[in-house]
């Protein structure tokens, strides 16, 4: 009985501590994700200082040569850093969570319980959810891409035009109200039922299951993320609304009311944009 007390109460500070250790990386990594934008944002502001003196027309032409792997790289390096600053917040929970059953399960072991499945550690639920984002920053670089070279994009890397954007605003909006949304989003905002239904044992169930709850925040959240190319892509205005609002929907007690709302207020915002394009013309 001592035994199993003392295992019970050293597990009880080691959960404690682990708690604070999970959540200073997690902070450290949003942390550098977003010091990293905002170097980014400084150096783009300085290139676009140095050739303020450049010819406009040329300026304007669309880019023929494709990417080099360099740009591919570059722009596939910004898009996954921004993920993290973005998303890691809202995925806090779920983390914490599959945290704290690993915990239990290793002062199970060593409380002396018998027949214990294995819990592989919490830093591999991370890396299969990043991993999901990884994948939507491939398919967001290749969109870039094609935008590009069309020249449908402004050198802030937004789309050029404001019927063009007042389309994507529409889109975002009524994609907020889609079944597909409401599913991803209740997936999101309930970590205790995703882990009791998608539970998978060891390290690649571990990895696992990050990639398919990652993969339920990209179904959530991909359109919210189009939303980049109205704004800008590095627009760290832009970046920050669409990051608070994605936390609030996701983690607020009212979120599916802020779904609707949000979802609202894109649609409405759109339409005016649309109605001022068409004016204009």
């Amino acid at each position: 009985m001592a035994r199993k007390a003392s295992a019970s109460v050293s597990a009880f500070f080691l959960r404690g501590r682990e708690r604070g250790l999970i959540l200073a990386a997690l902070a450290a990594c949003v942390v550098l994700a977003w010091a990293y934008l905002f170097a980014e944002t400084q150096r783009m502001a300085a290139m676009s200082e140095a050739t303020a003196g450049v010819d406009m027309a040329s300026m304007a032409m669309p880019r023929i040569a494709p990417w080099s792997l360099g740009d591919w790289l570059m722009m596939l390096v910004m898009w996954a850093i921004m993920m993290v600053g973005m998303m890691l917040p809202s995925a806090t929970p779920a983390i914490l969570l599959y945290a704290k059953v690993a915990a239990r399960q290793r002062a199970k072991v060593r409380a002396g319980a018998a027949a214990v499945e294995p819990i592989a550690p919490t830093t591999l639920f991370v890396a299969g959810y990043l991993m999901a984002w990884t994948g939507f920053s491939i398919a967001a670089t290749a969109l870039q891409h094609a935008l590009e070279r069309v020249a449908l994009l402004t050198p802030e890397m937004a789309v050029s035009g404001e019927a063009a954007g007042g389309l994507i605003l529409v889109w975002a909006g009524a994609y907020q109200f889609t079944a597909l949304k409401n599913r991803c989003l209740e997936h999101c905002r309930s970590p205790v039922e995703f882990l009791s239904r998608h539970w998978r044992r060891g390290a690649l169930g571990a990895a696992g299951m990050g990639i398919r709850h990652g993969a339920y925040c990209v179904g959530c959240c991909w359109a919210l993320m189009a939303l980049l190319f109205v704004g800008g892509v590095m627009n760290l205005l832009w970046v920050t609304a669409i990051a608070v609002f994605v936390l609030a929907e996701k983690c607020l007690p009212g979120g599916i009311a802020i779904r609707r709302v949000g979802g609202s207020a894109l649609i409405v915002w759109g339409l005016w944009t649309l109605a001022h394009a068409a004016a204009a013309a």
